[in-house]
């Protein structure tokens, strides 16, 4: 059966997809159509706290593309010699705080040790941070995107963990979307299954497939990566069939290929 996952390219990865790959085992075919774009901003104040870890408590990491901006401050051959003699060791020293395996990879790639990749959310990894860490703590540093949710700062903020915030790359959705979807579902149909990556996917995404799928909408089993998602698809009125336990390749497939194994139409849409 065909899946369509809403979501972006693994970086840097030579093979197929993970997600691509693990459903195949299951049996079924998946086609990636990426739902968002990134541009990169404040990477000057991001090099210059990067360079500052005697001033902060720690880092904080919530998604690939956060890391992928740090990176890019290691590009020139200086930065990245300084990085590898003194920097990151002092970072080490400190607490370096991820959710999800992707994450974790990509900071294991900048030299750094990760904490909580298995936590799956921000509410879990606050809970982390939170057991670890406490009030006297010089500020964790959180590089993060334009449309964040505010759970992990609040959790930090209420529980008197100092935190410092910097936007270090704006979402948008990606330009082909719409375009992609239609001619997808032109040349595959509507598919057995869509999965969800993001609020953000849903948001940009949802109403063209409704438009698309048409009267066959019901007969979709809608997956989720992860509760949070699962959410933004729930207030949407769309009934989720599955969602993965943990948010990875394997998980999410294993979760999509029982969901398919039953066929009963969804009625629980508004």
């Amino acid at each position: 059966m065909h899946v369509l996952l809403l979501k972006e390219p693994r970086d840097g990865d030579s093979g197929p997809d993970p997600y691509i790959k693990e459903l195949a085992s299951h049996g079924h075919k998946a086609t990636l159509i990426p739902v968002l774009s990134f541009k990169f901003v404040s990477l000057n104040t991001l090099s210059d706290k990067l360079f500052q870890p005697d001033k902060h408590g720690g880092l904080i990491f919530t998604s690939p593309r956060a890391v992928e901006a740090a990176k890019m401050c290691l590009e020139a051959e200086e930065r990245r010699e300084e990085w590898n003699n003194s920097i990151k060791e002092k970072w080490n020293a400190k607490s370096i705080y991820v959710v999800g395996k992707a994450t974790a990879a990509l900071v294991r790639n900048l030299g750094l040790n990760p904490l909580g990749e298995d936590t799956g959310t921000a509410e879990v990894l606050s809970r982390l941070i939170l057991e670890r860490e406490d009030t006297n703590i010089l500020p964790l540093f959180f590089p993060c995107g334009s449309i964040k949710r505010e759970v992990l700062p609040t959790a930090l903020r209420e529980n008197g963990v100092p935190l410092e915030t910097l936007t270090v790359y704006q979402t948008a959705e990606h330009p082909d979307l719409e375009k992609n979807l239609k001619n997808f579902f032109k040349e595959q149909g509507t598919p057995a299954s869509v999965a969800f990556f993001s609020p953000s996917g849903v948001k940009f995404c949802l109403e063209v497939v409704r438009r698309l799928s048409g009267d066959q909408l019901t007969q979709i089993k809608f997956a989720a990566i992860g509760p949070t998602t699962e959410e933004a698809m729930t207030a949407e009125g769309l009934c989720v069939s599955c969602a993965a336990q943990k948010p990875t390749a394997e998980h999410l497939a294993a979760a999509i290929a029982k969901a398919l194994q039953h066929f009963p139409r969804c009625e629980c849409f508004k």
